[in-house]
């Protein structure tokens, strides 16, 4: 099973990388099995991630791999407690999130059909530093109910049954993103 985990793990890191979702060392993904979290490690890169640079850590945040986990664990945690129907999270930096959260206040606005069906609603959470129990907090609370979070200056944390609707949910919420940005008058 970690195989096939990690194998995902590997496909959708690349994947965003590859469409303009993250760049460098942002971004994390992870998988929930159980009591364990499978995410990326810390200083992998999106990109050319490897099995090897998949972390595994237990539900209290005890690293049970040779690896450790990416600083953002405490968000995943957080939103696996939160969301126990939650099974896998994507958090990423995709550009025109980013930029929306420094424009727009409370919620981003629900654009395309899609959206309004996957998607429902985008909070945006307060801004909190990266890593920090405190991000983690406002972010998880964000989820609460919603598939889909923006956090100020930072990025976004979409969630799902399977680490695919985590990641299609994201393209959708940087297509909100994109298409308010767009269309606002300036």
């Amino acid at each position: 099973m970690s195989r096939t985990i990690k194998t995902q793990l590997m496909k959708y890191s690349r994947l965003a990388h590859e469409r303009g979702l993250t760049a460098a060392f942002g971004g994390n993904l992870s998988i929930r099995r159980g009591n364990l979290v499978f995410i990326k490690a810390t200083g992998a890169v999106m990109d050319d991630m490897t099995a090897e640079q998949v972390a595994v850590i237990d539900m209290s945040g005890r690293q049970v791999s040779g690896v450790r986990p990416s600083s953002e664990y405490r968000l995943h945690l957080a939103v696996y407690r939160t969301r126990p129907d939650v099974r896998a999270i994507a958090h990423l930096h995709p550009p025109y999130s980013i930029v929306a959260s420094t424009l727009v206040e409370g919620e981003l606005p629900i654009i395309t059909p899609e959206a309004e069906i996957y998607l429902k609603r985008i909070p945006i959470a307060p801004f909190r530093p990266a890593g920090t129990e405190e991000l983690a907090e406002v972010t998880s609370g964000a989820l609460q109910n919603s598939d889909a979070a923006i956090m100020a200056k930072h990025g976004i944390v979409t969630v799902g049954k399977t680490l695919r609707e985590a990641f299609y949910k994201a393209e959708l919420v940087e297509e909100s993103a994109k298409l308010w940005y767009m269309g606002r008058k300036v």
